[in-house]
């Protein structure tokens, strides 16, 4: 009884001894096989051997709205670099910048076009907005990040009903008319943009102190620093994408919706109730008119307004 107790716990023992060595052998076959075919970080993690994070070839003609930069200029150059790296590689935000520009710079591109102003401009609105209807702490609203006051003083009605600040076409021809007025008094177009970033009175200011009259010479604020060359470098990528990396086709852009025209001159209870009359959605009229801010429209003044609606087929509404 004693040798068969023994002869078993022998067997146990081999077993066990097998079976590790059979684990150890097979875990090293498999790290073998990771290291020949998969390079790894030190952490393990799995890198695409195509994969290449490398400097930005910078255009030797930067330009702004036709108006040279000092490339000279070791300084500015390092600037520019900054501009160019952090938007190249912001990919993603990149990429929706390209879907979104294919959507609304041909609505933008006309109205500068026929108020003089360089189309160079329209890429002023992506950094201003990424080309969305954003609010900014400040109170500023919209794709030209237009404030309260100068909204009224240029003629757009802003109350509780309505903000016209949301509505493309009218706040484009707000911030035309205040980049020719910037234009006039600066004689530059950079300055021009410089100033609709941060104010006549902070331009003036930094002029006047530092004695210079060139947006490449002054020393700004960070924002407004870089607010020009990172224009420049979002212009430059939404131009020519395959030069930066990317790989965009027709079909992957955003696509605007054909819409006609209804006008109301009267008050409005339910916007719901009025999008369902033209076989569309509350969420759908607000997509296409985001000046309506309220679910409804006083309009005790009988103002004539023109709500934008989406052509017939585009939308599905309803189970």
């Amino acid at each position: 009884m004693q040798l068969l107790k023994k002869s078993l716990m022998l067997l146990g023992v081999l077993v066990v001894l097998s079976t590790l060595v059979f684990a150890v052998q097979q875990g090293t076959a498999q790290n073998e096989t990771i290291e020949e075919s998969d390079p790894t970080t030190e952490e393990g993690i799995r890198v695409d051997p195509t994969y290449r994070i490398s400097a930005i070839a910078i255009p030797e003609d930067l330009n702004f709205a036709g108006e040279a930069v000092p490339q000279e200029d070791p300084e500015v150059m390092e600037r520019i670099d900054r501009e160019f790296l952090v938007n190249t590689y912001w990919q993603s935000n990149a990429l929706l910048l390209m879907k979104r520009a294919h959507k609304y710079f041909p609505i933008i591109e006309p109205i500068l076009l026929k108020n003089g102003v360089p189309e160079d401009f329209k890429y002023l609105a992506v950094a201003e907005s990424g080309l969305q209807n954003v609010a900014s702490p400040a109170g500023a609203r919209g794709f030209w990040q237009i404030m309260k006051p100068t909204g009224r003083e240029y003629g757009l009605e802003i109350n509780d009903n309505v903000d016209e600040r949301y509505h493309l076409e009218k706040a484009t021809q707000v911030a035309c008319d205040y980049l020719n007025k910037y234009k006039e008094k600066y004689g530059s177009w950079t300055l021009a943009a410089a100033a609709y970033n941060a104010g006549t009175g902070a331009i003036d200011r930094y002029m006047d102190i530092q004695q210079t009259d060139s947006y490449y010479d002054l020393l700004l604020g960070d924002e407004t620093g870089r607010y020009v060359f990172r224009i420049m470098a979002i212009k430059e990528i939404l131009k020519d994408p395959e030069t930066y990396g990317f790989k965009i086709g027709e079909e992957d852009f955003y696509q605007n919706v054909p819409t006609f025209q209804v006008e109301v001159d009267t008050a409005v209870s339910s916007f719901a109730n009025f999008a369902q009359n033209y076989g569309i959605s509350y969420k759908i009229l607000k997509r296409h008119n985001p000046w309506l801010r309220e679910p409804h429209l006083n309009n005790a003044s009988g103002k004539k307004y023109q709500i934008a609606i989406p052509m017939k087929g585009y939308y599905k509404v309803g189970p």
